[in-house]
C-alpha cells in the first residue's frame, strides 16, 4: 500500500466511523445529551455548515493558491472536527464515573471527567488529521494550521513567559517553545475552549518545572512580575 493509499483509507475509516456513529445514536445512558438525537437534522446539519465554514476559512488564509490542493486540505480539516465534535457530544463528562484524581487526591471535576472522555477518542482521527496536513502542507503551513485550532496560544504563551522571565535564554525558549507545541497538537483534538486552555495549563506546569530545575525560581519570577504590573497601574492611575 502506498502512502497515498493510507493516507485515504485512514480518511475513509474516518468518515466511516462518523457515519456509524450518527447510525447508532447516543452513547448508551446520555441520549438526553446527544446533538444527534436531541436536535433535528436541520440542526446538525447547520452545525456541518459551520465547521465546512472554519475549515474554508483556514484554508483561505494559507493562501496556497491551488484549488484542488485546498479542497483537499478542508476535507481533512473538515473530516476531523466532525469527528472532534461527534466525539465529544456522544461521550459527555457523565460517562465517566466521579471519583478522585489520583495526582491530587481531590474529585474529579466535570472538565477533568470529559477530558478523560475525550481522551478516548481513537487515536486514528488525530493521526488522519497530521498525516493529511502534511502530505499537503510544508511544515511551517501544518503549524499554521495548528495555530488556528488553537487561536494562537503558543505565540501568545510564550510572550507571556518573556513578560515575566525577561533574560529567558534561547536554550531556555527552545525548550519551553517545544513543549508549547506539544501543547497544541495534543489540544486539536478538544472541542471547547476550556479543555484546549486545560492541555496547555500542563505544558506549562512542565516549562515551570524546567525553569525551576534549571536554576530559575518561577515562583518568585511570577510575584515579582505581578508586582511590576501593580505598580505600573498604580502609576498610570496617579
Amino acid at each position: 500500500m502506498t502512502k497515498i493509499q493510507r493516507v485515504s483509507y485512514v480518511l475513509l475509516s474516518i468518515f466511516v466511523y462518523a457515519a456509524t456513529a450518527r447510525a447508532q445514536g447516543p452513547f448508551p445512558g446520555n441520549e438526553s445529551t446527544s446533538v444527534n438525537s436531541a436536535k433535528p437534522v436541520e440542526a446538525l446539519a447547520k452545525l456541518d455548515a459551520e465547521i465546512d465554514k472554519k475549515a474554508a476559512g483556514w484554508v483561505s488564509a494559507l493562501a496556497l493558491n491551488d484549488a484542488a490542493k485546498e479542497a483537499r486540505v478542508k476535507e481533512v480539516v473538515v473530516a476531523h472536527l466532525v469527528a472532534v465534535r461527534d466525539w465529544h457530544n456522544d461521550h459527555p463528562f457523565t460517562s465517566v464515573p466521579a471519583g478522585d484524581n489520583p495526582a491530587t487526591g481531590k474529585p474529579l471535576t466535570n472538565l477533568d471527567r470529559q477530558m478523560i472522555a475525550d481522551g478516548a477518542m481513537p487515536k486514528l482521527v488525530h493521526e488522519a488529521l497530521m498525516s493529511g496536513l502534511r502530505k499537503e502542507l510544508s511544515e511551517e503551513q501544518v503549524e499554521a494550521v495548528l495555530d488556528m485550532y488553537t487561536v494562537g496560544k503558543v505565540a501568545f504563551t510564550l510572550k507571556g513567559y518573556y513578560a515575566i522571565v525577561p533574560d529567558l535564554t534561547k536554550e531556555e525558549e527552545a525548550k519551553i517553545l517545544g513543549f508549547l507545541k506539544q501543547a497544541r497538537e495534543k489540544a486539536v483534538d478538544y472541542k471547547a475552549m476550556n479543555q484546549i486552555s486545560a492541555v496547555f495549563e500542563i505544558y506549562k506546569t512542565q516549562s515551570e518545572q524546567y525553569l525551576n530545575a534549571n536554576g530559575r525560581n518561577w515562583k518568585a519570577l511570577y510575584k515579582a512580575y505581578v508586582a511590576s504590573v501593580k505598580a505600573k497601574k498604580a502609576a498610570e492611575g496617579k
